[in-house]
């Protein structure tokens, strides 16, 4: 089940150069950054609220984000949501025909198990779920 909205990824050239102008906006800091090997991408997060932006920058070309990069000057990129159960949550997804890019969880930022659905099949909006890592669900 879907409980909240996790995070807005927001796909950026640059970490340094852009993450001043959301501090500014915001009015807030970054927390945390990391690198996802898996993803091919650094993260930086800043805590606004509740909810959370994560800017997503390429580490290397062949990355999803460089390739979003190729064709856009960058900006919004996925909203992300927290799921209950990942597992349970992308086999629903399954049998109902959506079209899911990782057909089981990975290790993704921020202490979270991942999985995205393939825009063509949630109205071109690419949808991240997420689920805390625990002991029970470590990858």
């Amino acid at each position: 089940m879907i409980k909240k909205i996790e995070h807005l990824g927001i796909a950026v050239k640059s970490i340094e150069a852009t993450l001043p102008i959301y501090e500014t906006l915001f009015s807030a800091e970054f927390y945390k950054e990391e690198i996802v090997e898996s993803e091919g991408v650094r993260t930086a997060f800043i805590r606004v609220g509740e909810s959370k932006i994560e800017l997503v920058e390429a580490t290397n070309e062949d990355s999803p984000i460089a390739k979003f990069l190729s064709k856009s000057k960058g900006g919004f990129h996925h909203v992300a949501f927290e799921v209950d159960d990942l597992d349970a949550e992308l086999e629903r997804l399954a049998a109902e025909g959506f079209q899911l890019i990782h057909q089981s969880p990975k290790d993704g930022a921020d202490n979270k198990r991942i999985a995205f659905l393939h825009p063509k099949s949630t109205a071109g909006l690419l949808v991240e779920l997420c689920q805390e890592k625990n002991d029970d669900n470590e990858i």
